[in-house]
């Protein structure tokens, strides 16, 4: 039987590559490899004459946007509304982080640390030496581990629906309100009804879908669930051990204004801890899917986040 899910990536991966962007698979160290979209022409295939030889990676001739993906979903899903707004005037990158979209490795750290240095190392690779990162829930975690360890190398932040760390404090008290036991639980549905539950709390105003939409996309896009539940236990850390890195970045907080997982309470908060590099707005109509909610909305105040930041492009 056809799922539809899975159906639909030929035509969604067609679209990215009519957009510009192309699949290349990054080896970090044996054992360890992620899957990336990256800009066609920093592809520089063989000659037909040396099919055998390796394409040769270049540097992007534009300012280089690294956008990192949430939890339910693997890269391209979550940002394909951004990508074609944004590649004719960027280079831009889309990663699968580990155990998501192909993405995986045989080491046994599942820290927000470890997927932070596995991205930078990928993108030394292909060339990349500096960027402005667009982060996304788990990915916006993601980002801020990042930014902090590898400060040189990036020149600006845009953050949706994330929080700094993930704090036991919060992790309980974020589950207490959504009605869940656990990260788990909420994160990784095992049935229509849980997905089901999930996308209504993703989304302002939910949409109607066929149940076997919601089966298909369970088995097609939640994968790995032994390693996705280490990544989420590994990502909450205790309270005492927490301590706000100084950024010296601009971030810029995008948030969908009816965001019930991580609400405009939290974004508020961590605009306050951030400091005068921070700057924060919302999005009406809008829950934690804002990106795919809104991509009109959200690419336009993107795009001028990013004006500001390469005034010359």
């Amino acid at each position: 039987m056809v799922n539809f899910v899975e159906a639909q990536k030929p035509m969604l991966y067609g679209l990215m590559k009519w957009a510009g962007v192309v699949p290349y698979t990054v080896e970090i160290e044996p054992g360890t490899k992620m899957n990336f979209w990256i800009p066609k022409e920093t592809l520089k295939k063989p000659k037909n004459s040396d099919k055998n030889s390796a394409v040769e990676l270049k540097k992007p001739t534009k300012p280089a946007v690294l956008f990192i993906h949430g939890f339910a979903a693997e890269g391209i899903v979550t940002w394909q509304f951004q990508v074609g707004s944004l590649a004719k005037k960027y280079s831009v990158y889309v990663p699968d982080l580990l155990f998501f979209g192909g993405s995986y490795s045989n080491n046994p750290d599942r820290s927000p640390a470890f997927q932070a240095h596995c991205l930078v190392k990928s993108l030394r690779i292909l060339g990349v030496d500096k960027f402005v990162l667009i982060g996304f829930s788990y990915g916006g975690m993601v980002a801020f581990k990042i930014a902090e360890e590898y400060p040189e190398m990036v020149r600006a932040m845009v953050v949706s629906g994330s929080i700094l760390t993930m704090t036991d404090t919060i992790s309980e008290s974020n589950l207490n309100q959504l009605g869940f036991k656990s990260s788990e639980d909420l994160l990784l549905p095992t049935s229509v009804k849980g997905l089901k539950t999930l996308f209504t709390l993703a989304v302002h105003k939910p949409m109607w879908f066929p149940n076997r939409l919601f089966k298909d996309y369970i088995e097609v896009m939640i994968t790995n669930r032994k390693e996705r539940a280490e990544l989420l236990e590994a990502l909450v850390i205790s309270n005492k051990d927490v301590t706000i890195p100084r950024f010296h970045q601009k971030i810029h907080l995008l948030w969908g204004e009816s965001d019930q997982i991580f609400n405009l309470k939290f974004a508020k908060n961590m605009k306050e801890q951030l400091g005068e590099n921070a700057t924060m707005e919302s999005i009406k109509k809008a829950g934690h899917l804002v990106h795919l909610e809104r991509p009109c909305v959200y690419n336009r105040r993107l795009k001028k986040f990013l004006a500001s930041v390469y005034p010359e492009n």
